[in-house]
Parts: C-alpha cells; sequence; structure tokens
C-alpha cells in the first residue's frame, strides 16, 4: 500500500489526485501495482479525504490549539501501535512547528488505522507526506528532507 501511495504522491502531489480516486485506479493499475495493493491504497485515501473533509480550509488551520505547556498523553494501544521511533518522530515534527496539535491528531488517527504492528517510521513520515499533500500544505525544506526517505549512501548537502 505505501508503495502506492509514495507513487501517488511523487506523481500528484499538487493535489490532482485528492479528489478523483476512481480514475487513479486504472493509472495505478497501467504503472504496474497489484489490484489489492491499489484498492487498500484508495481507501486509505479515500478515509484521508474523508477526514480532511472536517478539517478547517488550510489558511483557517489554527497554529496551536492548546496551551504551550500542555502534553498528550498516548493511549497504551497508541504506544503500542506506533511505537516508540513514530511517537519520537511525531514529538520532533511538533517540536520544529511542522505539525499543529491538530494536525498531529490528524496524522495519529491516520497511523492508527496502518497496517503494521508497530507503524514502521518510514510509513509514518509517507503518512505525514499524504497529510500535507491532501491539505496543500508544503512543509518546509527541512522538515521535507526529514520526510524524505533516508539512502544510506545519500550524501547530505
Amino acid at each position: 500500500m505505501f508503495d502506492v501511495l509514495v507513487f501517488v504522491y511523487e506523481n500528484y502531489w499538487h493535489g490532482d489526485a485528492s479528489s478523483e480516486l476512481a480514475h487513479l485506479a486504472p493509472k495505478l493499475n497501467a504503472v504496474g501495482f497489484d489490484a489489492d495493493e491499489i484498492q487498500e491504497a484508495l481507501a486509505w485515501l479515500n478515509a484521508l479525504n474523508m477526514a480532511a473533509s472536517s478539517l478547517p480550509p488550510a489558511t483557517q488551520l489554527p497554529v496551536a490549539v492548546s496551551s504551550p505547556h500542555s502534553m498528550r498523553i498516548y493511549t497504551a494501544s497508541e504506544q503500542d501501535h506506533l511505537g516508540t521511533p513514530c511517537l519520537g518522530f511525531i514529538s520532533f515534527l511538533e517540536t520544529a512547528g511542522a505539525l499543529s496539535p491538530l494536525l498531529r491528531e490528524f496524522v495519529v488517527e491516520l497511523a492508527m488505522a496502518a497496517p503494521g504492528y508497530p507503524v514502521p517510521l518510514a510509513d509514518l513520515k509517507i503518512i505525514v507526506l499524504m497529510v500535507f499533500w491532501r491539505l496543500g500544505e508544503q512543509p518546509d525544506a527541512l522538515v521535507l528532507d526529514e520526510l524524505s526517505e533516508v539512502d544510506p549512501d545519500r550524501v547530505a548537502h
């Protein structure tokens, strides 16, 4: 599923595909993705669209909804499903100002619906990218770099 989501993000990152999921399946099939993977990814994208429709427009998203002294306590099931690396990364994004508390909750909700136990950090990064993509947000260059898959042979610049 996540390979399909990465393909959608790389080829439709301006949001072109978010409202035309029915037309996306034949394109993904033509590229060579498995039908089951396509259906799972499209179902996840549909859930993303439905959840995003309940949010205010990106221009009206609050930067902070809670007190700077507040703390998010994760339930035992969230801790188990997301795992320490994912929870640490969500905290990093929030501290860096890339995720407001509202977007954090959005990401957590979608990650809880993702397969994997615990969710691999690479998959969480794709979820965060898809959230930014769906909301029409362009993450900061440094945050985008953190969200990009780490290649051991990659040279930092």
